[in-house]
């Protein structure tokens, strides 16, 4: 399978299980925790496969990137969470980052 696809499952299971996260109320709702579980743990594995092929260093930033990008983006959206000017430009700033290794680095399988 792609790893890139792959990364991305991990990347959308991450976000899933972090917003599950908040909705369990401290762990004392199954079904958010439930989905936290799952999550968490399809995203662990799905990194775990992408490993095989893609860099770890470079695996883990466009993880956490991306991750911390789309949980911003459902916290703001979904969650009522306010983002200020300082914020914002961070998460771009790691946008901006994930962008930049994609396109120039050569430690990527393309």
């Amino acid at each position: 399978m792609n790893p890139w696809l792959l990364l991305l499952v991990a990347i959308l299971s991450e976000v899933i299980g972090t917003s599950a996260l908040k909705a369990s109320d401290g762990f004392s709702k199954l079904w958010p925790v439930l989905t936290v579980i799952v999550g968490y743990s399809l995203s662990f594995y799905c990194l775990s496969l992408v490993l095989r092929t893609i860099p770890v260093g470079v695996a883990y930033a466009v993880w956490s990137g991306v991750g911390i990008l789309l949980i911003t983006l459902v916290g703001w959206l979904v969650m009522g969470q306010k983002l200020d000017a300082g914020a914002i430009a961070g998460i771009l700033l790691i946008l901006s980052g994930v962008i930049v290794m994609n396109l120039f680095s050569k430690s990527l399988p393309h």
